[in-house]
């Protein structure tokens, strides 16, 4: 069992618009991320919520997912996640990271990781462009107690660095994994290129 865990609590505070809820395309940014991952083998979706949570929540009730508000958001990326593992079903083998603020996540990609992570015994599966990596990733459920274990000041990056040697990378063909949204240039940079794809 493949569990989804995407991040959508954030405040946009540097976009100066809820970025969730942005259209992108005929749907919302977050809606196009969980379209997108409906389309690959992934056995659940949480999407954690928190600021104007009730908003999201409204806009994704048409879809095959279960959103959990985070009390906590406030407190940044890592008590989202935090909240994340903790609302996915306990019996899963495998936790992704899908950032809410990335509607350019490819299937594809997706699929990839997936693949990757059932052909072999790598704990964790990044895919990589270019030699850096970025998002989603892929780990698996044994990491649970090592990551709600992680205190203030701590993120990802610890638990990547402290099992680097049980790190699969898939190399991709995209640099749509290292691309998020954080500001409205971001925003109208990944409606450009959309614009492109679609032309």
């Amino acid at each position: 069992m493949i569990s989804a865990i995407v991040l959508g609590a954030g405040l946009s505070t540097r976009m100066g618009a809820l970025k969730q809820l942005l259209p992108f395309g005929a749907r919302t940014v977050i809606e196009q991320v969980v379209s997108t991952l409906h389309d690959c083998s992934v056995d659940e979706i949480v999407v954690v919520l928190g600021h104007r949570h009730a908003e999201v929540a409204r806009v994704l009730a048409q879809w095959d997912v279960r959103t959990t508000f985070n009390p906590n958001y406030a407190e940044g990326m890592l008590a989202s996640l935090q909240h994340g593992w903790k609302n996915v079903n306990p019996n899963t083998d495998a936790v992704m990271h899908v950032l809410g603020d990335q509607p350019q996540i490819e299937s594809r990609v997706v699929q990839q990781l997936i693949a990757a992570y059932q052909r072999g015994d790598a704990g964790i599966v990044a895919p990589l462009f270019n030699g850096r990596r970025g998002h989603p990733i892929l780990l698996n459920a044994r990491y649970r107690d090592e990551i709600l274990g992680l205190r203030d000041g701590a993120t990802m990056r610890d638990v990547m660095r402290a099992h680097a040697n049980q790190i699969r990378e898939v190399r991709v063909e995209s640099d749509n994994i290292l691309r998020d949204m954080d500001t409205w240039q971001e925003y109208e940079r990944e409606l450009a290129l959309r614009e492109k794809v679609f032309a």
